[in-house]
């Protein structure tokens, strides 16, 4: 299964029984995902643990009144089928409720960021 679609889905059922805290194999690209999610208010706080082999991603997740603040997501660009837009083509997610995540040169980014940088890229993934 694809490592990005894997942790979302395991955020989901993290959500789904009112949990707050997730913990996921450790990757680069994760570690960026959580990052621009946390900086975005998406996410509570997170931080890498272990090591080599054993290194795990541990994600706090938030939530508004018992609410949690991640209430779906959208894989866009899928292994099988990458999507690119270039930076006129990115819109807004649910009328600005929601983020794109953009693999760009300049790495990942927002759909805000790579808009206003001009820059387009891969779109990894739309949260609301």
């Amino acid at each position: 299964m694809d490592p990005i679609t894997d942790m979302f889905n395991q955020i989901k059922n993290v959500q789904a029984v009112g949990k707050t805290t997730v913990e996921l194999p450790f990757s680069k690209i994760k570690l960026e995902i959580a990052h621009i999610l946390r900086k975005e208010g998406w996410l509570e706080d997170f931080f890498k643990k272990g090591k080599k082999t054993q290194k795990k991603l541990k994600i706090t997740l938030k939530y508004e009144e018992k609410i949690p603040k991640i209430s779906n997501f959208k894989r866009i660009s899928k292994p099988g089928r990458r999507i690119y837009k270039g930076w006129k083509d990115l819109r807004s997610v649910r009328q600005g409720f929601g983020m794109a995540i953009i693999s760009t040169p300049k790495g990942l980014m927002t759909d805000k960021e790579a808009r206003k940088q001009k820059l387009g890229g891969e779109v990894i993934a739309e949260i609301w």
